[in-house]
């Protein structure tokens, strides 16, 4: 038995069924990661040229930008970034439920980072006059920074998806509606985030815009009422749907594919890192 259970066991890193003996999913992204390397490194260097030879009368970065937001953000997708590493050990011990909390806390924080991404893009247009045509600035930070957060909303959703994933049940299963189930369940989680991203820029909103905090409160729940009740309607949906309902055919076994997500979502916060850098921090350098 003890024999038979250690030529079972599952090398998470090496395939020997490959010629290169690295599973084929982890080279497939390993591929696309190098190709979005060199898209992402032509935008950066775009930046960095025209911030060292700006043309006449565009706008100052200094008087633009706000480091603290984007600090915060920042801090925020690095902490997502241990939260995927935690997911991926999880699985690889067997540890679904742990899998779970880890995918779902990396979900909630990326949306946070969206979140502060939209702010800082309205506030630009509508309080600094920044927009993607009226400056070199403008064109090239919206174009660097949304193609970086498009990327972000992709790993959001892929994220989900893998969530959702793990609740396929096992073969042999009773559950004969798992498919409309589970997309009702992407749906609850969607709006879940969605409702939560509006009820955040909401309660922003207000704080900037009346005098005291308590009129910003009052406002707050005036406006935001209703989506308040539609986040807590979806929660509670979200939670229905995550019952467990028996085994499920997700295990260490499906560690390659969680771990191919955490390979696209820490190279998004690497790339972040470098975007961080070479966009906000030089210019207080």
């Amino acid at each position: 038995m003890s024999s038979h259970a250690a030529t079972a066991t599952i090398d998470h890193h090496h395939d020997p069924t490959t010629s290169t003996g690295s599973p084929n999913k982890k080279l497939l992204m390993w591929t696309f990661l190098a190709s979005d390397c060199m898209f992402f490194g032509a935008l950066i260097s775009t930046h960095l040229i025209y911030r060292l030879h700006p043309p006449a009368g565009g706008l100052d970065p200094k008087v633009v930008f706000s480091p603290e937001l984007t600090s915060f953000s920042t801090f925020i997708l690095l902490m997502s970034s241990l939260m995927m590493a935690l997911a991926v050990t999880a699985i690889q011990k067997g540890n679904v439920k742990s899998c779970r909390w880890s995918l779902l806390t990396t979900i909630f924080f990326g949306m946070i980072f969206l979140g502060c991404q939209v702010y800082e893009f309205d506030h630009f247009v509508h309080d600094k006059k920044m927009t993607l045509n009226n400056s070199m600035l403008g064109t090239t930070f919206y174009t660097l920074t949304g193609t970086h957060g498009t990327h972000v909303a992709i790993g959001v959703l892929w994220l989900t998806l893998m969530y959702v994933r793990s609740f396929k049940p096992a073969a042999g299963s009773t559950q004969r509606t798992w498919f409309s189930h589970q997309l009702l369940h992407v749906v609850a989680i969607a709006a879940v985030l969605l409702l939560s991203l509006k009820i955040t820029l909401g309660l922003v909103h207000a704080l900037q815009v009346e005098p005291t905090y308590g009129a910003a409160i009052g406002a707050f729940f005036k406006h935001e009422f209703l989506a308040m009740a539609g986040a807590l309607v979806a929660l509670g949906a979200c939670v229905w749907f995550a019952r467990p309902r028996g085994p499920v055919d997700f295990t260490e076994a499906n560690a390659i594919d969680v771990e191919s997500m955490g390979l696209y979502w820490h190279f998004v916060d690497i790339v972040w890192i470098v975007i961080f850098t070479a966009v906000y921090l030089l210019e207080y350098l």
